[in-house]
């Protein structure tokens, strides 16, 4: 019997659930190639809310981005809906999608919405380590019928060009994934000297400040940061979506890590630096990131 992917008629349509949140849209990218290379006839839709919409956009993987609505999803029939949510309301969405077939993940919830159901990405992959969530995502599609192989780097598209700067994105969502400010201003200043123009940025809502002798750029929309990303020459931040989108363009980047698993979140395949501390991220010292810096080979 052929995989999933094989039974698909030709031009057959799949709606991938991918509703949120930043960094998980940006890490599903390389599945969604992976899928485009193997079946280049299916009609590909990715269902996602409205404010990580501009990940999606301009990516040629894709032909089609849906709003997170059953309706919507129902009127686009696919023919296979793979969810990689994970979620409730992902589940039921995938449930009631009229797919012929409904996937999802088998340790994930609403197991009896599905009608085939992906076993861990170890299993598929054939190793016993932790594996990255990229790794992950792209395992079902490896599961459903492309042939298991080297997992491309995420993949995103700037539909304008901004200035070379470094970049620094020094908020995150948690105090348990946030480093210090004046680390943050220390390291600024230190590749302001070698590097020249430094850009902090932000999301709607953060708080800047700190920060405002150098440029800073606070709420402004996914594409416009997705341009200045695409240009960074360096990336220094937290473990965030940003830091993932800064991979994405291939960016060197140094990522300070507290509360997250680096072999789960880490910057993928992207020239990159990771910094802990036995301590939380609070430990983490100034000297640390800059030695990181250095090894990168970025003068600081």
């Amino acid at each position: 019997m052929g995989s999933v992917l094989e039974a698909l008629p030709r031009g057959g349509r799949v709606a991938v659930i991918r509703l949120r949140s930043l960094g998980d849209c940006v890490l599903t990218t390389p599945a969604l190639t992976i899928l485009r290379r193997f079946r280049p006839d299916l009609y590909l839709s990715v269902v996602v809310e409205r404010r990580w919409r501009a990940i999606f956009e301009g990516n040629t993987d894709i032909d089609e981005i849906l709003p997170p609505e059953l309706g919507a999803l129902r009127r686009f029939r696919p023919d296979l809906c793979l969810n990689f949510h994970g979620g409730t309301r992902s589940a039921w969405m995938t449930a009631l999608s009229g797919a012929r077939h409904r996937v999802g993940f088998g340790h994930f919830r609403g197991q009896a919405g599905y009608n085939v159901r992906i076993p861990r990405a170890q299993e598929i992959l054939g190793v016993e380590r932790t594996v990255h969530t990229a790794e992950h995502l792209a395992s079902a599609i490896f599961y459903l019928g492309a042939p298991v192989g080297e997992i491309p780097r995420a993949r995103l598209t700037a539909a304008e060009k901004r200035p070379a700067s470094a970049v620094i994105h020094a908020v995150a969502a948690t105090p348990a994934k946030t480093w210090s400010a004046e680390g943050f201003l220390e390291v600024a200043r230190r590749l302001r000297e070698s590097h020249g123009e430094v850009v902090f940025i932000g999301g709607p809502g953060d708080d800047l400040a700190p920060f405002r002798e150098f440029t800073t750029v606070a709420g402004a929309p996914l594409g416009e940061i997705k341009s200045r990303l695409a240009t960074a020459t360096l990336f220094v931040g937290n473990d965030s979506g940003p830091a993932h989108m800064a991979a994405a363009f291939g960016v060197p980047s140094v990522v300070i890590f507290g509360a997250s698993d680096p072999a789960i979140w880490g910057p993928w395949r992207t020239p990159s630096e990771v910094v802990t501390a036995p301590g939380g991220i609070g430990a983490v010292r100034v000297e640390q990131v800059l030695a990181a810096l250095t090894r990168l080979r970025v003068a600081a």
